[in-house]
């Protein structure tokens, strides 16, 4: 292979990556952001976990991890052992259900009996 063969498959080795989960509650305005977070051999070491539970009294919404073109360059320099990446983590707004308002009908008299 020619060395312009190598630099584009050296390039595109170290795309973007995005993943998202949402718990289906309403975001607040609280985030934690944790960038650079180090995770090692291509991401089967995780990082760190993160201590949301203090911050986000009301629960979590949404939970996004990243692989940005640095930290996959960064992860590809270090043939895996370094992989970095983005972590957010949005809490819920105050007062949001765990239960979507189409399903508290259904959950909420399931097994009820009145009584006459």
């Amino acid at each position: 292979m020619n060395r312009t063969t190598l630099a584009v498959l050296f390039l595109l080795s170290a795309g973007c990556y995005h993943a998202s989960i949402e718990t289906g509650m309403k975001p607040g305005s609280e985030r934690i952001e944790k960038e650079w977070a180090a995770s090692f051999a291509w991401g089967l070491v995780p990082p760190d976990t993160i201590e949301a539970k203090s911050k986000c009294t009301s629960g979590v919404s949404k939970v996004e991890t990243q692989h940005s073109f640095l930290n996959g360059l960064v992860g590809t320099v270090t043939l895996g052992i370094y992989t970095p990446m983005d972590l957010t983590v949005t809490c819920a707004a105050v007062g949001s259900a765990s239960i979507p308002p189409s399903e508290t009908g259904a959950a909420a008299n399931a097994g009820v009996a009145s009584l006459p």
